[in-house]
């Protein structure tokens, strides 16, 4: 099953997308954007930006937990990941942002 972008409305009016792997589990969670085309435009850069690994930036936050955030060339960050347990864990999420970035459909979710 290949992977998808989701495209949903956030409580404070912005959309925001996510990334989901084939199997449903989300791998990257977008910034809030104020309108569709800015939201288009940021999952555009996301099939770009994926593709090339010094995009990445590998993190560890607070707790131990590991995540990356995915960054445009401008320095801009376009989205970020769950939270790993483990180093491999991360990196495997991003092999799988570059894998399913690339030819993922794009779906709009309902307003609930």
């Amino acid at each position: 099953m290949a992977g998808k972008f989701v495209v949903s409305k956030g409580k404070d009016g912005k959309l925001y997308f996510v990334l989901k792997a084939g199997n449903g589990e989300t791998i990257l969670q977008s910034q809030g954007y104020s309108s569709q085309a800015a939201c288009e435009n940021g999952i555009e850069s996301v099939r770009k930006n994926s593709l090339n690994a010094d995009r990445f930036s590998k993190e560890t936050a607070k707790d131990g937990r590991f995540y990356f955030t995915l960054n445009a060339t401008n320095g801009q960050q376009i989205g970020k990941s769950q939270m790993y347990k483990s180093e491999s864990g991360r990196n495997n999420g991003i092999v799988s942002v570059a894998k399913n970035a690339q030819d993922a459909k794009v779906e709009t979710e309902a307003a609930a």
